[in-house]
């Protein structure tokens, strides 16, 4: 018997997001004899504890008696159980300084720590992530932030939608927008999150030179790959390769695109040594026509310069005033650039969130429970265990304060 617990989530501001919704949970266990979920009590997740009873669920307090506790984002260390097995997103493999005392605890308390963001296949893609939500809502919240810079329509806020089916609801409204141009940067999941909402918009999708040359008598898209704003300083052909291993010897030529592009929806994937898309002196300029930005990265003082600091659900967005570089309320006057960069976007839509979550648990890490890890999936994502970081992640003693036993 193999019991698991779904912990209630205790960080602040609360996630209403679940690792397991209760149809997932009632899969789990008929697809793996043996296992049993436990359900701890929680007011806040998008899912009411009697959707989990209704399917025959245990819902209870106390999960101290499980085998493995799945959360989704960090647990508070006054919380972590002694000797555990815990997944969830921890946020510590690049040293953040925000959850140095939680690692420390994981190693002090004996707990196996596996992290979702760890988890991927044979070929080292991840497989358990929230992007495509990340970019669902964060084009979503682009839309809605052009629309209400220029008094063009008012759609209701994400997190303030059902599920996603209620935010289709809105899309009606963006029939409003005049021939614009949208900008996405990104290959992944989030920027197909991105572009699922602008095709179900109705934006028409374009090629790249298309879209620097040529104008349109409606809103238009194109999507950019690394190689479409990034070039090698020595001038050498491209190679993406070279560029995820090497971007620091290579340069920006974004600027190509801020002439003829109004809103940026920012998901790609950015390394601190790779090129800035732009610079400060850049914007403002008669070269640069981008007015808001949906950083939905949200790499603050990353690769999109104003996004200086990071928004909320609630607030989430500013301006940067284009004459004096200060931050100021939302729509606030003509000469800003309006930025939305709320850090947890998939939040607002958290049952749809939750959904796919759960179906990339059951498909890529409930059978490694019963398999004995054939697979290798939860040892490559086991960051510490014994009291100890694994050898993968041994760089972390410092930052744990010493981490490794003697």
């Amino acid at each position: 018997m193999l019991k698991i617990g779904l912990l209630c989530e205790g960080k602040t501001p609360p996630d209403r997001r679940v690792p397991l919704t209760p149809k997932k949970c009632a899969e789990a266990q008929a697809t793996f004899p043996g296992l049993h979920i436990v359900v701890q009590s929680s007011p806040l997740r998008s899912y009411a504890d009697q959707e989990y009873r209704d399917l025959g669920l245990e819902v209870c307090d106390d999960v101290a008696g499980c085998d493995v506790l799945l959360g989704v984002k960090e647990v508070p260390v006054a919380q972590l159980l002694p000797h555990q097995t815990y997944l969830f997103f921890s946020h510590t493999i690049k040293e953040q300084p925000a959850n140095q005392a939680l690692l420390r605890a994981v190693l002090d308390k004996n707990i196996r720590l596996i992290d979702y963001e760890l988890i991927t296949n044979d070929r080292g893609e991840r497989v358990v992530a929230f992007g495509r939500y990340a970019g669902i809502v964060g084009a979503y919240n682009g839309l809605l932030t052009y629309g209400r810079k220029h008094g063009l329509f008012a759609l209701k806020a994400a997190h303030a939608c059902v599920d996603m089916d209620d935010m289709q609801e809105e899309f009606f409204k963006v029939k409003k927008l005049p021939p614009i141009k949208i900008a996405v940067t990104g290959t992944g999941r989030v920027a197909q999150g991105a572009l699922e909402v602008l095709d179900r918009v109705g934006i028409r999708r374009v090629s790249v030179y298309d879209y620097l040359y040529h104008d349109f008598r409606e809103p238009v898209y194109a999507q950019l790959g690394s190689a479409d704003y990034n070039s090698r300083r020595d001038g050498r052909v491209w190679d993406t390769l070279d560029f995820h291993r090497h971007p620091e010897a290579y340069e920006s030529t974004f600027g190509l695109f801020t002439p003829v592009t109004d809103l940026l929806i920012a998901c790609a994937f950015w390394h601190p040594a790779a090129p800035h898309l732009f610079a400060l002196a850049d914007v403002g300029g008669p070269n640069f026509r981008i007015n808001t930005i949906a950083d939905v990265t949200c790499d603050v003082n990353g690769s999109i310069p104003v996004t200086q600091r990071s928004t909320t659900i609630p607030d989430p967005a500013y301006d940067y005033d284009l004459a004096t570089g200060a931050l100021a309320s939302p729509y606030s006057g003509p000469r800003t650039i309006t930025v939305m960069a709320v850090d947890n976007l998939p939040c607002e839509l958290p049952r749809n969130a939750s959904r796919d979550f759960g179906r990339q648990l059951l498909d890529h890490v409930f059978p490694q429970f019963f398999n004995d890890d054939a697979g290798g999936v939860l040892a490559r994502a086991t960051i510490a265990q014994g009291g100890e970081l694994t050898e993968r992640f041994g760089y972390l003693a410092g930052y744990a304060g010493g981490g490794q036993k003697e």
